[in-house]
């Protein structure tokens, strides 16, 4: 029989917030791979991730496997291909021993996920491999939850965008219609706050990092003040909206 590649996502770092199928399918998987960040020599870090954390609330240690990637560069691309690269065999290696291996990923594995490529490099390593995916809640629900933020009424589009793709594609969605969600502006905080104040977005907008956990986060955007935020900061500007109760039906 064909082994199974599961990415199981685990959500933006409350444990509370993996489904019961995502529980179950970390907890059915003879191992479950977690993404580490790479040192400089390509070695594993050593520090304990927001998916790696969220795992060990519902699994033993001993069944956690750390695999580095390249999470964490973003200039370097032939090094950044050698860690995806190394990542995948370690991974297709895993799956000529065992059944069943879930990777988990926070958020969605389907959403801006390493799970993608993951799953990509190991089909062609290991032909015949199944994947699948459990969703998971993503860092802009559990904004919307935290903050009160109405993600979307009505006819009203929802349009996400990842900041590392630069300032002008945000810019031009928050001057459209609709709501606005930024993923990973937190080192281009001062760039997403002009973008928001040029559009006339910022009044309603609002920040979070870290949520679900000690050191969350939850700000208006118009307290940016340009200084660094947490990589994995996100952003809601909500559409324009006149008040009325079914404005947008």
């Amino acid at each position: 029989m064909s082994s199974r590649l599961i990415g199981v996502g685990v959500g933006p770092g409350d444990p509370e917030l993996v489904t019961v199928k995502g529980v179950g399918a970390l907890r059915a998987a003879d191992v479950v791979v977690v993404p580490v960040m790479a040192a400089s020599d390509g070695t594993d870090v050593g520090e304990r991730g927001r998916a790696e954390a969220t795992v060990l609330h519902y699994v033993p240690e001993e069944k956690v496997v750390r695999v580095v990637f390249a999470l964490n560069e973003r200039t370097d691309r032939a090094r950044r291909e050698a860690a995806w690269d190394a990542a995948g065999e370690r991974v297709a290696r895993l799956l000529q021993r065992h059944a069943a291996v879930a990777f988990a990923t926070i958020g969605d594995p389907n959403v801006y996920s390493t799970f993608t490529y993951l799953a990509q490099t190991v089909q062609e390593l290991v032909p015949g491999t199944v994947v699948e995916t459990v969703p998971g809640i993503t860092a802009m629900q559990d904004l919307a939850a935290r903050s009160g933020a109405v993600l979307t009424e009505g006819t009203e589009p929802l349009t996400l965008v990842p900041v590392t793709a630069g300032s002008a594609v945000l810019k031009e969605a928050l001057a459209g219609p609709g709501t606005v969600v930024a993923y990973k502006f937190g080192r281009q905080a001062r760039e997403v706050a002009e973008a928001l104040r040029e559009t006339g977005r910022i009044e309603d907008a609002v920040w979070g990092s870290a949520l679900g956990l000690p050191e969350e986060s939850i700000r208006p955007a118009a307290d940016l003040d340009g200084g660094s935020l947490p990589y994995l900061s996100t952003l809601i500007a909500p559409a324009r909206r006149d008040g009325t109760r079914g404005g947008k039906l």
